[in-house]
């Protein structure tokens, strides 16, 4: 499986429920706690171009990770960082260590498969909000519930003041593959 190509496929997934957001939804809240439908697109135009930017060998400057401007287009503004994103990975970059965020260094290759895990997550989080179907490929959210299986679960702590997703909820082993990944991530899918 070429990481690559499976990130464009997130990055496509995710545009086109952004695609479908009418402006008058930007101030309707998200089931990521705190953040408007708004504050959601700009964390992930942000993401786009925090991975980017450690593509681009930037280390230790979390301001990196706070970028994202919708200006007028929000939809514009995420297909913008979008491209970012892929031409950044474009580069031989998968085996190289990767600064992101606060969480550490990663290989590229690793990095590349938490920005899928992001994706995933967050156009179930927009799709929720703007009321839409979300179905994306299997084989997305069989590699995002391989990457959330992976990541700490716990609530934050002294040592760990930050997670990237909230404490995972208990879902049944028998739920479909979607379902389990967010009860990963502390979604509850089952909640309207």
């Amino acid at each position: 499986m070429d990481i690559r190509e499976l990130d464009r496929r997130a990055l496509a997934t995710l545009g086109a429920v952004i695609a479908r957001i009418d402006p008058d939804q930007l101030r309707l809240p998200t089931p990521c706690a705190d953040w408007t439908l708004h504050g959601l697109l700009r964390h992930q135009v942000s993401e786009n171009l925090g991975f980017a930017a450690a593509a681009a060998g930037v280390t230790g400057d979390l301001r990196a990770w706070d970028q994202g401007d919708l200006g007028g287009d929000p939809h514009q503004a995420y297909l913008d960082s979008a491209d970012a994103m892929t031409r950044a990975f474009a580069e031989d970059v998968l085996e190289r260590p990767l600064q992101i965020r606060e969480f550490g260094l990663f290989p590229g290759r690793v990095a590349l498969g938490m920005h899928v895990l992001d994706c995933v997550v967050h156009g179930w989080d927009v799709a929720r909000t703007i009321g839409v179907a979300y179905d994306p490929d299997a084989d997305l959210v069989g590699h995002s519930l391989k990457v959330a299986a992976l990541i700490p679960t716990a609530a934050p702590s002294d040592d760990r003041p930050r997670t990237p997703f909230a404490p995972a909820v208990e879902i049944s082993a028998g739920a479909p593959a979607l379902e389990r990944l967010l009860g990963l991530v502390g979604r509850r899918p089952a909640a309207s």
